[in-house]
């Protein structure tokens, strides 16, 4: 085994941002216009569902990318048995506990929104547990919701460790350091085609898996982050040109083709991750307070969040009032809810806190 690194802050500052993201993104859902609905959905709007598709190729995908990461280094100071107990115990009981206690709350507004439903809470969470549509949740019916990722992160994990056995990262390493800049840069059509394995409904356990991966295998390499900075000019460029591309190209045409959305967000992340080494790779009161709190908030945001829109936008017409007092409301009523949770020893236990 490797001589231990010190911890890679950048990695912990990334995933604590693109988290906090979540409440813009899943706001703005309120107005997409994908055609598809959200838990609470009130009109298409170009402009927020354009600023979606911003971040939307890249925001995701990152956080498997920074999970493979992780696991790298966290592989070089556990063992496979306290691996896999700690994911155990950080992913597995807080999905189910999220799916007992608060992926039901939203249904529960959605099907109040959409269906009119006067029943109660109590009533809703039978039938979230008896009826199964297209696992969206949007008509009441089961759903993981948000905590697919986690599900996925969980599943992914585990079956990760079956190939390190047989493919270790230091038997790897070597070859990888040696990859050219432009292998790494295209390793975004194996993501792409492995979007097809694992498929439920647009999530992909194929690709996620693929992303995973290469977090582990690739993007943890000092060598190739190395190359990474000496062609970032050009990978910014490219991102820049990209990104503004992808926006034109939905605002006039709604263009989101599948293939160039994975050439996006491949480039965002590598650029994502230069910045993040460059910048964030320190620890500040920043980094030590998400580190403990932006697990748990992402899995008590989208409940709150779903049910404070409820009242929102039946209170409210005006768009910018609304957006605003979801976003900023959602957050405020989170981060309140993680500080009672804090003081209640089991639930600290069910949202996967230490």
């Amino acid at each position: 085994m490797g001589e231990k690194k010190a911890r890679r802050h950048d990695i912990d500052n990334l995933r604590n941002l693109t988290i906090l993201l979540l409440f813009p993104v899943h706001t703005f859902m309120i107005w997409n216009d994908f055609g598809s609905r959200f838990y609470i959905w009130v009109e298409e709007n170009k402009i927020l569902s354009t600023l979606i598709v911003l971040v939307n190729p890249w925001f995701m995908p990152v956080l498997f990318v920074l999970a493979g990461m992780s696991a790298r280094y966290a592989l070089e100071k556990r063992t496979v048995k306290e691996f896999i107990i700690q994911r155990v115990h950080k992913l597995l009981i807080p999905f189910i506990g999220g799916m007992i206690l608060l992926v039901p709350f939203q249904t529960f507004y959605a099907r109040k929104f959409f269906y009119q439903y006067a029943g109660s809470l109590t009533e809703h969470w039978k039938y979230f547990f008896t009826h199964l549509t297209d696992f969206s949740g949007y008509d009441g019916a089961f759903t993981p919701g948000h905590l697919w990722f986690i599900l996925f992160l969980f599943l992914i994990s585990l079956l990760s460790l079956v190939i390190f056995h047989f493919l270790p990262y230091e038997r790897l390493s070597a070859e990888v350091e040696r990859m050219p800049i432009l292998v790494v840069f295209f390793l975004f059509i194996p993501v792409w085609l492995m979007y097809y394995l694992g498929n439920f409904g647009g999530f992909s356990i194929g690709k996620n898996l693929a992303l995973y991966l290469i977090g582990y295998y690739v993007l943890s390499n000092d060598g190739v982050m190395e190359k990474i900075e000496k062609n970032i000019t050009w990978m910014i460029l490219l991102c820049m040109f990209g990104t503004i591309a992808l926006a034109v190209l939905y605002y006039n045409f709604s263009y989101y083709g599948d293939l160039w959305i994975n050439f996006i967000g491949w480039n965002a992340i590598m650029v994502l991750l230069f910045f993040g080494k460059k910048f964030l790779n320190r620890k500040t009161f920043f980094t030590v307070y998400f580190n403990q709190a932006s697990y748990p908030i992402y899995i008590l945001h989208q409940s709150i969040l779903v049910a404070l829109a409820y009242y929102v936008v039946g209170m409210c017409d005006d768009l910018f009032a609304q957006a605003f007092s979801v976003c900023i409301g959602s957050f405020v009523l989170t981060m309140l809810a993680y500080y009672l949770i804090k003081a209640v020893p089991v639930i600290r236990r069910l949202i996967g806190m230490r």
